[in-house]
């Protein structure tokens, strides 16, 4: 297959693992049915041969696909999916994403996203990011949640871009992480690039195959096997957090890319289950401040974590509690 779209080596840590369950860790613009879809097809192979979904993988593996562009593929659309709107105004939006939700379409992926509900809900967006992308000025990855601006016209696009290209917006996340960092407050600064056997990953690389990259964390609070920490970025790098992270040995809980195998970590097999069943990774963009556009007011923002997260902190501390009462 010649320039393939999807090219991913199969580690150890995935041995015995699905395809299609793989896969859908993997690829965050595509939907399960539409990787099962383009695997039974023959549009996704294992080491150049076409397999079912079920196909159980092994350690070096070679997975490789193109993505085929379907003239019927729907044209996008608006689509009256909820949005939690926070603020609005004549020149900008800020709403609060939920986990699961892809920012705009992609390869595989034409309907069902952030920008076919902005669509929607909202007669005037900025076009400078293309008709696909209406009004987006950054995105937050599938499976976190939290804070994101929307530009309504193109003069207001330009303005918060450039806040973004000079590093003025303050972003903050909340993020779980396994095992307790040392020493509890300090920073990352490491360059990050595409990986180089996974093309759909980003991964810590040497300066002249990445770019600059700089996260300041906190702990905040901590568990038997985990901590809690707020999360300042210096740079916007796709997968930042979770990849710095993982460079020093503490993945975001839940992040079935860059933290495979690390559940067991987590003694407490009543954890790990709820690790299951959460189904996202625990990291949420909580705050958010910025110069308005228009005006030059400083806006500040921010969200609660969602229930899903607040109700595994409270599980986490319930368990914590009934360890030292032993």
């Amino acid at each position: 297959m010649n320039s393939p779209d999807i090219l991913i080596t199969v580690g150890e840590e995935h041995a015995g693992q699905r395809l299609d369950q793989f896969l859908a860790t993997q690829l965050d613009e595509l939907s399960r049915s539409r990787i099962k879809q383009l695997i039974s097809q023959g549009h996704i192979r294992v080491n150049a041969r076409p397999v079912k979904p079920s196909h159980k993988l092994r350690p070096g593996d070679r997975i490789e696909g193109i993505l085929p562009t379907s003239p019927s593929a729907p044209p996008f659309s608006p689509e009256p999916i909820p949005l939690d709107v926070l603020f609005e105004d004549e020149d900008l939006i800020v709403i609060n994403k939920p986990a699961g939700l892809v920012v705009h379409p992609g390869a595989g992926t034409r309907s069902g996203t952030l920008a076919n509900a902005l669509a929607y809900h909202f007669q005037r967006l900025s076009g400078l990011s293309g008709p696909t992308r209406p009004g987006i000025v950054h995105r937050l990855d599938k499976d976190t949640s939290g804070l994101m601006i929307v530009a309504k016209h193109d003069r207001a696009h330009h303005k918060l871009a450039a806040q973004w290209q000079r590093r003025t917006v303050e972003k903050t996340y909340i993020g779980l992480v396994y095992g307790h960092p040392a020493p509890e407050q300090g920073k990352i600064e490491a360059p990050i690039g595409r990986h180089p056997f996974h093309r759909t990953k980003m991964a810590v690389r040497p300066e002249e195959k990445g770019r600059p990259a700089l996260t300041f964390y906190r702990v905040i609070e901590t568990f038997p096997d985990a901590a809690l920490l707020e999360l300042r970025l210096k740079t916007g790098r796709t997968h930042q957090i979770r990849v710095h992270l993982k460079s020093i040995h503490h993945p975001i809980v839940g992040d079935r890319v860059y933290g495979a195998g690390y559940k067991t970590k987590m003694k407490d097999p009543i954890v790990r289950q709820a690790i299951d069943r959460l189904n996202r990774h625990f990291l949420h963009a909580a705050g958010i401040r910025f110069h308005h556009p228009r005006t030059g007011e400083i806006l500040e923002f921010r969200a609660p974590l969602p229930p899903e997260l607040e109700q595994f902190l409270a599980l986490l501390r319930r368990r914590a509690e009934s360890e030292t009462s032993r």
